[in-house]
């Protein structure tokens, strides 16, 4: 029997986690298919993953929008949720669902005065349930795959499932695997040989964030690197752009059959921080799903994660440590 979401997602863990979601139909996610090309859904995918983050607390690490599945790199922000106002959470709320006629008599300054107490705590309470939704992956992958999921269905002129199921959830407990999953899921389209570099891989977020570079900004729906030392973790990723940039750069190269051996023995600086070897690298940057099962890093954070959640084994202990050190 699958583990229940709830038991795969654990904050007291980790914030960050790896989504993996496949179509049942296949190549009717995008591409093309008996001469008819599916290629604008990818689009529908990036902009939905973007639009999202205005509306839940879940930052975006990484995204790739691939022909048959999607990968996402979630990171949970529940101090944002908490500190949000009961009127900013109904509104965000309201941005995806209509909400109840309480919560929108409450939105307008001209109704919520005819409002009595009664009404507004029982307002308060359904915030309070919204709330907790606003940092929930699940709500987050549910309000992603359904959306998406109706919209093919509505030009497919079908009806029934589109996704293979519920969505994959990998936890990644320390920087080494969340390294190695972000690179992961930026090199699929080059793996997949739909894009020769990390920069022309269209609807992945390294393609994202190179765009927005080259005109000297940040992009707005993604969350922020490290700028330096010391950054306020929690709210960027424990590592400097240019590192990661340098990271999947020599990764890409290396996964190339054309270039295999090529390399130059230049390591990025975060390779040597992470202490992970390149050839257990190019392992980890092509077969993480394969290396890990619920949960992905150092065998002490794996000791941890599955005493936290009372498992009995210790799964991906020896990938962790041949792998990860």
């Amino acid at each position: 029997m699958p583990t229940a979401r709830k038991s795969q997602i654990s904050l007291n863990d980790t914030p960050y986690y790896h989504c993996v979601s496949r179509c049942v139909r296949r190549a009717f996610l995008c591409g093309e298919e008996n001469g008819k090309s599916f290629e604008h859904r990818r689009q529908w995918v990036e902009d939905r993953i973007h639009f999202l983050t205005t509306v839940f607390a879940i930052d975006v690490c990484a995204y790739a929008v691939m022909s048959n599945h999607t990968h996402l790199v979630l990171h949970v922000c529940r101090n944002q949720a908490v500190t949000l106002s009961t009127e900013d959470v109904i509104r965000r709320w309201h941005c995806l669902f209509k909400g109840t006629l309480l919560t929108q008599r409450y939105l307008s300054p001209a109704t919520r005065k005819d409002l009595n107490e009664e009404h507004i705590n029982t307002v308060r309470g359904i915030a309070e349930v919204w709330r907790k939704r606003l940092f929930d992956i699940s709500w987050f992958m549910r309000a992603l795959n359904e959306y998406i999921a109706r919209a093919a269905n509505k030009e497919d002129d079908c009806t029934g499932h589109f996704w293979e199921g519920r969505f994959k959830s990998q936890a990644l407990l320390d920087e080494s695997a969340l390294a190695a999953c972000m690179a992961y899921v930026d090199l699929n389209p080059v793996r997949a040989k739909l894009a020769k570099t990390p920069e022309t891989s269209s609807h992945t977020s390294i393609r994202y964030r190179i765009q927005a570079a080259r005109v000297g900004k940040k992009p707005k729906r993604l969350m922020p690197f490290a700028e330096n030392s010391e950054s306020d973790r929690p709210n960027s990723l424990p590592f400097s752009f240019i590192d990661y940039l340098q990271l999947v750069d020599t990764s890409s190269r290396t996964i190339q059959s054309n270039k295999r051996g090529k390399v130059t023995s230049n390591v990025p600086p975060i390779l040597t921080r992470l202490n992970i070897e390149q050839e257990h690298w190019l392992t980890l940057t092509t077969q993480f799903e394969h290396c890990f099962k619920h949960a992905a890093g150092r065998v002490v954070h794996l000791e941890q994660y599955a005493h936290n959640q009372n498992l009995q084994r210790v799964h991906g202990r020896q990938n962790a440590l041949r792998l990860l050190g």
